[in-house]
């Protein structure tokens, strides 16, 4: 399973710890990776998505997964969160 939110694209960054005497020694930054499960309100069902913790708070800010789907660039998205926002797409023209 790869440290990568579905939703934001966010990946491990890759730094330095530097010690009091100045010594580089690298390292990685993880993201802070939660296992959700976000609610479609067009779709009207239910999704587990692995995404870091800023990213839930963007949804919420946003107004759930439906308002961040749409606003969300396609590179940043999953596969599995790709097919969400064509199916949410999918069902607004139908509708």
């Amino acid at each position: 399973m790869s440290r990568e939110c579905e939703l934001t694209g966010t990946k491990p960054m890759v730094g330095h710890i530097v010690s009091h005497s100045q010594i580089k020694t690298k390292r990685r930054y993880l993201p802070n990776l939660v296992q959700v499960t976000l609610h479609s309100e067009s779709l009207d069902q239910d999704f587990r998505l692995r995404i870091a913790a800023k990213a839930l708070r963007t949804v919420d800010k946003l107004g759930g997964l439906d308002a961040f789907l749409a606003k969300a660039k396609d590179e940043a998205l999953s596969v599995k969160a790709l097919k969400i926002k064509r199916d949410i797409a999918k069902k607004a023209v139908a509708a």
